[in-house]
């Protein structure tokens, strides 16, 4: 199968930069990075081109900042991507160097997997450097304690040694939803299920998609022990209880109605939203 992998970014080249850097040292190399890009500016694009020169494999899809429409984004960024699965992380999350070869691994039909996240703090988040990265320190708890990262409790996922990840998985009793910043299924299954409601702000918009999915059929999986990213800290000046609220009512009504699809995703995209064909001297569509 080909594999694509959606990172979600705005207005965070910086820490952008740092996610890129984890797929630059990925086990299993071989997948393309499509960026869906609610509204950056040009240093984010810039960020873009400096590491498809370094030989990883990105496009960017963009539209203008009209406020929070990641959901939006998010699914032209499933019509840009040509590839049979996908995993979705977001663009302030490093991904451990094993992230896409564990997703790869245990795909399956009628699947979707769960991943797992490490919060950390800004102190630690501004530590990282991209040496942290490719030798793995910025997933090692001592390492990590010594830049600031004193809660033992986050961090308790990467503490488990390799060998009982598998049973940690098995053992949580955490639900397997679908989170942005660490969840992955096969691009025919989100297209049937229309993709993001684009009805929905911040809050929850992503577990949506994986409630509709559940009453498709189509199960979830835990593997937050087995595939973790570390997920560096920033500010959510687009966190709106409205929106929130909204949000918690659309949910209720795809749990309680079974809605296996949204009429507010994917089909609702015009043609000028759609991702134009790519020129191979652009890594935008603006």
């Amino acid at each position: 199968m080909t594999v694509g992998v959606v990172l979600s970014t705005y207005q965070s080249p910086r820490w952008l930069e740092k996610s890129l850097w984890g797929y630059l040292h990925q086990s299993h190399r071989n997948f393309r990075i499509v960026i869906a890009d609610d509204g950056s500016t040009a240093e984010t694009a810039a960020v873009i081109r400096r590491y498809a020169a370094e030989g990883l494999s990105l496009r960017r899809v963009w539209h203008v900042d009209r406020g929070f429409r990641k959901s939006r984004i998010l699914n032209r960024a499933i019509l840009a991507a040509e590839a049979d699965y996908l995993i979705f992380s977001d663009g302030d999350c490093i991904p451990h160097r094993d992230f896409v070869a564990v997703h790869i691994a245990l795909a399956a039909p009628g699947r979707f997997l769960s991943g797992g996240y490490v919060k950390l703090p800004m102190e630690a988040s501004r530590a990282i450097a991209r040496a942290d990265v490719a030798t793995g320190r910025a997933f090692a708890v001592p390492w990590l304690r010594s830049q600031g990262a004193r809660n033992l409790r986050r961090m308790a996922k990467l503490a488990v040694p390799g060998w009982a990840r598998a049973a940690a998985d098995l053992l949580t009793t955490t639900r397997a939803s679908w989170n942005g910043h660490n969840a992955s299924g096969w691009r025919s299954d989100l297209v049937a299920a229309n993709g993001f409601d684009e009805r929905m702000g911040y809050g929850g918009q992503d577990r949506e998609l994986g409630e509709r999915l559940e009453n498709a059929g189509i199960r979830g999986k835990c593997i937050r022990y087995r595939a973790l990213c570390v997920h560096l800290d920033h500010a959510r000046g687009y966190s709106e209880l409205r929106s929130i609220r909204r949000n918690r009512s659309i949910r209720r009504h795809t749990r309680a109605g079974r809605v296996t699809r949204t009429p507010h995703g994917i089909s609702s995209l015009s043609p000028l939203d759609a991702p134009a064909p790519e020129r191979p001297d652009r890594l935008t569509n603006q």
